[in-house]
């Protein structure tokens, strides 16, 4: 039985969501007086060991779920696939510090946070016998997914506000930002604090828990984000040197229920089938599969990325590359994560994308169809076909590949190359039973190895939500995003080979303003304290 399914088992879930369900400028006064008939009241929570145990629950419903897949949608690799969406906006760099996409984020970031900070405020109140080393558990989660909020919130917006204890509205009108610096610093402090008094792993129905491995995972993360590589190479270094994790043999099968809890995640969001759910088939499956909408679709500047089987760049001479026949003989990686034309579908059909192949996922045969031709195939699992919007499959939000790749980027802007930066490299590139590429040469310089971890990270985690904040801390966003969005390359009715141009209009990215997005305009409102990103 894994997590969720034992919280929803407890049957307490939901009341432990409403308990927690001040944000950071805390609850109402007068709403505390009274005994709610939707919630617990605090009058007579905060009793026992029991009920620390179902407020640090609640706070894992905070997680991001099918929210990463629209972060990289913003970036070279995926688009948006309906122009009317509000993130297409973001793309095509009309939005401001009005949008409601840019709110959502914040405000769903805060909420995280001040359940943390409620959390960490009162636990302090359990009367009676108890477990300290529990309770010490328990305020490391806390901690930990306290934290996860805040890599977001520094990446997505700069300088935003560090709250550690719940505010009361006056307090919330009037807090000031931190800056980058001292977010990060609070953030490598609380992953420190809360992995020494977190386990190495879990049984039975803590499966899904926050771990030592989870919490240092994130701060090699953070750590790479903030430009502090020695402290991220150390936190990934010493995941690899526990020897708990490892690549899951099939790429193919990695994103799919036959796959979960297994040894490459560090962290996911659980759900329940039917019960505590996800909709990620709905929205990412082609249009033919049960009307699924292509929210967000993979783009030809992503498939360009994977090598050819032989280890070249398509561009490279001698690469293998066929133009009339773009996607045979690459990275396996690039068929397990995508659907391509002549692949099997879920319900038994066979994809073809082409605009002249009168297929119901044909571009432009629906608005809803996907405007590149490819659809994303990581988390389409046939088993939700029957009913996609209540899938129960674990989203993965830390995996071990995304540390070696992490400890590898580390090592080579730090400059100390040595045989573990090729090591880690070559584990993803040829470490499972269906990705083999041939192993990096041990004699390229550090740019050459920039640019190839760079790489694997682009191609081995996308649609994974990561890639976002790599082409802003790389600052390469301005050089990428820009322009046309393309698709597939197809054989038209004239037998000339053709690409497909996705959208009417150009991205657009601006290097003075759009490396972060803008405090959202109502937060400002209310607080004047709050200064806004430049340029905006």
């Amino acid at each position: 039985m894994n997590f969720y399914k034992y919280l929803y088992h407890k049957r307490n879930l939901f009341f432990c969501l409403g308990l927690l369900s001040c944000t950071m400028f805390g609850c109402d006064k007068n709403l505390l007086d009274s005994v709610p008939t939707d919630r617990l009241s605090e009058n007579i929570f905060w009793k026992n060991q029991a009920d620390a145990e179902l407020a640090v629950n609640a706070l894992y419903n905070d997680l991001d779920g099918a929210e990463i897949f629209s972060l990289d949608a913003l970036t070279d690799i995926a688009h948006v696939n309906q122009p009317f969406a509000v993130d297409a906006y973001i793309e095509l760099g009309t939005y401001d510090a009005s949008s409601s996409r840019l709110y959502n984020t914040w405000s769903n970031a805060y909420k995280g946070i001040g359940a943390a900070n409620y959390f960490l405020a009162n636990v302090g109140k359990i009367e009676g016998s108890k477990d300290e080393t529990l309770i010490a558990r328990y305020i490391g989660e806390a901690r930990v997914l306290r934290a996860y909020q805040y890599i977001k919130l520094a990446y997505l917006f700069g300088a935003v506000p560090l709250v550690k204890a719940p505010l009361t509205l006056q307090e919330g009108r009037e807090i000031q930002q931190a800056t980058l610096a001292e977010i990060y610093d609070f953030i490598d402090s609380e992953l420190d604090q809360a992995a020494a008094s977190l386990p190495e792993s879990y049984t039975s129905n803590d499966v899904g828990r926050i771990t030592r491995w989870a919490a240092l995972g994130l701060k090699a993360r953070a750590d790479l984000y903030a430009g502090r590589f020695a402290a991220s190479a150390k936190a990934a270094k010493a995941i690899v040197d526990s020897r708990r994790f490892e690549l899951y043999p099939f790429y193919e099968t990695l994103f799919t229920y036959a796959a979960e809890n297994n040894k490459e995640v560090l962290l996911d969001k659980q759900f329940l089938e039917n019960i505590y759910t996800q909709n990620v088939f709905n929205l990412l499956a082609p249009y033919s599969q049960q009307n699924g909408q292509s929210t967000y679709v993979p783009t030809k500047a992503l498939t360009d990325r994977y090598e050819t089987s032989s280890g070249l760049l398509i561009t490279d001479a001698n690469s293998g590359y066929d133009p009339k026949n773009p996607y045979k003989n690459r990275d396996s990686r690039l068929a397990l994560s995508i659907f391509l034309d002549g692949d099997l579908l879920p319900n038994g059909a066979v994809f073809h994308p082409a605009p002249n192949s009168g297929t119901a996922d044909a571009v432009g045969s629906t608005y809803i169809a996907s405007t590149t031709g490819f659809n994303i195939k990581k988390y389409i699992d046939k088993k939700d076909l029957a009913n996609p919007s209540k899938s129960g499959l674990n989203i993965i939000l830390l995996r071990y590949a995304e540390v070696l790749l992490t400890y590898a980027e580390a090592k080579i802007e730090l400059g100390e190359i040595d045989a573990s930066v090729y090591d880690a490299i070559n584990q993803v590139r040829s470490g499972r039973t269906d990705v083999k590429l041939p192993l990096i040469s041990n004699q390229l310089n550090q740019s050459q190895l920039r640019q190839l971890v760079r790489r694997e990270r682009t191609v081995e985690l996308a649609f994974e939500g990561l890639h976002l904040a790599d082409i802003r801390r790389w600052k390469t966003a301005e050089n990428v995003v820009p322009g046309k969005v393309y698709g597939i390359t197809y054989q038209n009715n004239k037998g000339e080979t053709a690409v497909v141009e996705a959208a009417s209009e150009s991205r657009v990215f601006d290097a003075k303003k759009h490396y972060l997005w803008p405090i959202p305009q109502r937060e400002i409102n209310l607080n004047p304290n709050l200064k806004q990103n430049p340029n905006w």
